[in-house]
Formats: C-alpha cells, structure tokens, sequence
C-alpha cells in the first residue's frame, strides 16, 4: 500500500439525471483511463447510500453516501490511483463542496444530458415489466433535470444523446481536462 497520496489526484463527477448514461459512461471513461496506464478507481455513489429507511430530511441518504465515501476515497488514493471517476447527483453548490471534501482532492463536475425521448427509451428499457419503477424514474428523470439546469454545479455538459459511449467517454474526459 502506498502510505503517500499523488499531488496530482483528482476526481470527476459524472453528474446528470436518471437514464443519462451516468454509470455506463463513468464505466467507460475507466476504461480509457486504463488503455492509457491511469491508475484510477471508478466508483457507482448510488451503493454507496443504500440504506434504509432514509433518515427525515434526507431523501436520498446524500449523509451516507458522504460517509462511505471519505473511506472509500482515502483508500483508492492511499493505494495510488490518481483519477477517482464518480458516478452520480449532485444538486446543490453545497453538495459540490461536500463531496469535494469527501473524495480530498479537486474535483470536476460533468453533467450529461441527453434528449426526453432518449431516456425514455432508456428508461422503459431497464425497467420493462416494472411499472410502478419505471414511473417513479420518468417523474423523477423530469424533476431532477430541471433542478439540474437550474442549479448550475457543472463545469462542463456532454449530450449522450446520439454519440456512442467511447465517444461520450472521450468527451467527457477532455470536459475535464484529462488528456
């Protein structure tokens, strides 16, 4: 185990709304990372706050994702990876600053989008024969984009859209300036 972390760590966001493509892009860009030689970790957030019930006021357990992720974090960059790539929500400036404080290292925030009728398809796809899922996802893909757009936590947007995941990847990995 390496007992100093890289200076030159840094972590990525891949932020968006359900059905963008988050995890299949975040995959990707792991993949590109290791056809490169980047020593990195990719991380899904999602399991990382699977617990319940949700405390009040906590709709989504954001408090232990956080937690799990300061451990998590220290680990990957204690072991020397020096691209943590995260996938992902974030809908505040606030929940910006706290998961930059949890992985300990700078982080950049991509946020996908990607056109209604596409995450639909999607969407009805990864949850065909659930009905009550697949309306909670098309509701919340809605609500969740509009706070996304007004928010405003990105420094950088990709459209998954039309383009093919490596394409997405390699987009995404120049928003962050990894090249």
């Amino acid at each position: 185990m390496h007992t100093e972390r890289s200076r030159d760590a840094r972590a990525l966001l891949v932020n968006g709304t359900v059905g963008v493509g988050k995890t299949t892009v975040a995959g990707a860009v792991g993949d590109r990372l290791a056809d490169a030689g980047v020593s990195h970790a990719v991380l899904d957030l999602d399991w990382l706050r699977q617990l319940w019930p949700a405390p009040v006021g906590d709709r989504f357990h954001f408090a232990m994702l956080l937690r799990n992720l300061r451990s998590i974090a220290a680990n990957y960059l204690d072991a020397g990876a020096t691209r943590l790539v995260l996938a992902g929500v974030i809908e505040t400036d606030e929940q910006r600053k706290q998961l930059a404080d949890a992985v300990g290292v700078g982080l950049t925030v991509g946020r996908l989008r990607a056109d209604p009728a596409v995450i639909q398809r999607r969407l009805t796809s990864r949850h065909e024969g659930e009905p009550e899922a697949l309306r909670w996802h098309v509701d919340r893909c809605a609500e969740l984009d509009a706070i996304l757009v007004r928010a405003g936590v990105d420094d950088f947007t990709v459209d998954t859209s039309t383009d093919c995941v490596t394409d997405v990847a390699a987009s995404v990995i120049r928003g962050a300036g990894w090249q």
